[in-house]
Parts: structure tokens; C-alpha cells; sequence
């Protein structure tokens, strides 16, 4: 395995802010959809053994907190988010 699942959970909000930002205002849209979709997996894989699939919750966990920070972030300073237009 290249990387954990904590290592790529780092990286979701990075990949997903540019197709969250430009998303309808209807439409929700959660970058971190894949680590919840793995841990389901690991779950069903495991009979529903939580201690078994830890990493995953771990990773979705730490994918949510990242997202959010960079989200808040990007409210308090619209002018340093990518996202801004001048």
C-alpha cells in the first residue's frame, strides 16, 4: 500500500475545493464521499467489526476536520481563497 488512508485524507479538500466551489447551490457535494464509501466497505467486509475498519473512520474523520478548517478559512479570508476572482 503507497499510502494510508489518514495520508489521503489530507489531500481530499485540495482535489475537491475547485468542484465544491463551482457546484449549483442546490447541489450538495461531500469531497470526502470516497472515505465514507470505504469505511461502509470495510464494514461490510468485517462483519460490522468496528475495530477493524479504525483507519478508515480515522481517515474520514480527519478528511471532514481538514475540509471544514479550509472552509472556514476561506470565510474569513476571501481574498487569499482560490476560489476569488479580482
Amino acid at each position: 500500500m503507497a499510502s494510508s488512508p489518514t495520508d489521503q485524507g489530507q489531500t481530499a479538500w485540495g482535489k475537491a475545493e475547485k468542484k465544491f466551489e463551482h457546484k449549483n447551490a442546490s447541489e450538495y457535494y461531500d469531497p470526502c464521499q470516497e472515505f465514507a464509501e470505504r469505511s461502509i466497505k470495510c464494514m461490510r467486509r468485517n462483519a460490522g467489526d468496528r475495530d477493524m475498519c479504525h483507519d478508515y473512520f480515522q481517515a474520514y474523520r480527519d478528511c471532514k476536520k481538514e475540509w471544514l478548517t479550509q472552509r472556514k478559512f476561506a470565510k474569513a479570508n476571501p481574498s487569499t481563497s482560490s476560489s476569488s476572482k479580482s
